[in-house]
């Protein structure tokens, strides 16, 4: 039996699928998928370059949205290869581990996410209720400190989700339904009973992006309580365009993801590319919207973005 089980586990191949139907056409299909990881890719990078080297921008707003670039970094870097892979050259195979790895980045890369966009939740409600303390409230130390705990909490929570599948048999069909490792499509493939990882990856989930989720609300309520007690509207105006950029990145990670849940839970009748597609761009939405986002609504990294780019082109 014990033979068995590491056969099951450490010694065995999984197969992603690309977009199921349209298998002939994955080169094709391989091209929009190209312009958004190259968009994602290069859009983070400018950001993170930006940041980190204008003067005017290391505040504690931007190292936020350094942060929120890195993960978006992570999240587009996580499944680039898989993906592309399948699409150009069907190289399908991926093996336990690789998979469980694969899974466990995509995963934390998610949760780091919907972490640094409640702290961005914060930031915006603090230099709103509490200008004159800001600086004194989120001092570089404070936001170090906020960056690792967002690290520590999302592996921390994560780590018995994915080791929790080392415990599972496999003995039937070994294909995955995604181009990459997702949780709920392995503990499909296994013939063990798999209630205890459901419990654990459903806490892990409510616990994290859940609630993140109820907290950036909240942040919201208070915020709009705030500007609303502001006497002059140009005041409350300019007070409010200051969270229109977070605004938008919430609903960038939060839509796609509920969109996915929904189209998984309901949507059963739904064609198999259906699924894939929303499934493979529910992780490159963000990644690809974050930066045209602050780089348009955001006045100061837009300036800085053409300093940049005018700079190189002279």
């Amino acid at each position: 039996m014990s033979s068995f089980q590491n056969f099951t586990s450490s010694s065995i191949i999984f197969l992603l699928t690309g977009v199921p139907g349209l298998e002939a056409f994955h080169t094709w299909i391989s091209i929009p998928f190209c312009f958004l990881y190259a968009t994602a890719l290069s859009g983070n990078s400018l950001i993170l370059f930006v940041i980190t080297t204008q003067p005017s921008l290391h505040e504690p707003m931007y190292y936020f949205l350094s942060m929120l670039s890195t993960t978006d970094l992570g999240l587009s870097i996580s499944t680039l290869v898989t993906m592309l892979g399948i699409f150009w050259f069907n190289a399908r195979e991926i093996n336990f581990n690789a998979c469980l790895s694969q899974m466990f980045f995509i995963k934390l890369f998610t949760v780091m996410e919907s972490s640094v966009l409640l702290a961005m939740a914060f930031d915006r409600f603090v230099a709103i209720s509490n200008p004159l303390r800001y600086a004194t409230i989120l001092t570089h130390y404070r936001i170090a400190q906020i960056g690792v705990a967002i690290v520590i909490r999302g592996t921390l929570m994560l780590i018995p989700m994915v080791a929790l599948l080392k415990r599972l048999s496999f003995c039937s069909s070994h294909v995955l339904h995604h181009s990459y490792c997702f949780h709920p499509d392995v503990m499909k493939l296994s013939c063990t009973d798999t209630r205890i990882n459901s419990a654990v990856g459903l806490t892990a989930m409510i616990s994290t992006v859940g609630v993140d989720s109820v907290f950036i609300l909240l942040s919201y309520v208070l915020i709009i309580r705030t500007v609303l007690s502001i006497a002059s509207p140009e005041e409350r105006r300019k007070a409010f365009s200051t969270c229109v950029s977070h605004i938008g990145a919430v609903a960038v990670f939060y839509i796609p993801l509920i969109s996915l849940s929904f189209v998984h839970r309901f949507g059963k009748g739904a064609p198999p590319y259906v699924h894939t597609l929303i499934a493979n761009t529910y992780l490159l939405i963000p990644p690809v919207m974050n930066p045209i986002i602050y780089s348009v609504k955001t006045k100061q990294i837009r300036r800085a973005v053409i300093k940049i780019l005018h700079s190189k082109e002279t």
